[in-house]
């Protein structure tokens, strides 16, 4: 989940993500803009829900110099909140 706090730093992030994600064995299931709250505090303005293969995978897409260097605008752009739900 995220909220945008930088537009212009997310879109860097944004230009660069559809490369690197290309790399990997992750499937894009959904990001939503507008998520509808059912229960609780959520304060994010987009939800996104990438699938991967094993734990070991979702770890290994992130830890690249190449992903940090596009995470790198994210972070500057938004406030980021990511957890790995097994499944």
């Amino acid at each position: 989940m995220s909220n945008y706090e930088g537009r212009s730093q997310y879109d860097l992030y944004e230009s660069g993500f559809a490369e690197v994600f290309a790399k990997v064995d992750g499937t894009m299931l959904s990001v939503d803009e507008d998520p509808l709250i059912l229960a609780g505090d959520w304060t994010a303005t987009r939800s996104v829900i990438i699938e991967f293969p094993s734990e070991k995978s979702a770890l290994t897409w992130m830890a690249p110099d190449e992903y940090q260097a596009i995470a790198e605008h994210r972070n500057a752009g938004s406030t980021v909140n990511s957890i790995l739900v097994k499944g």
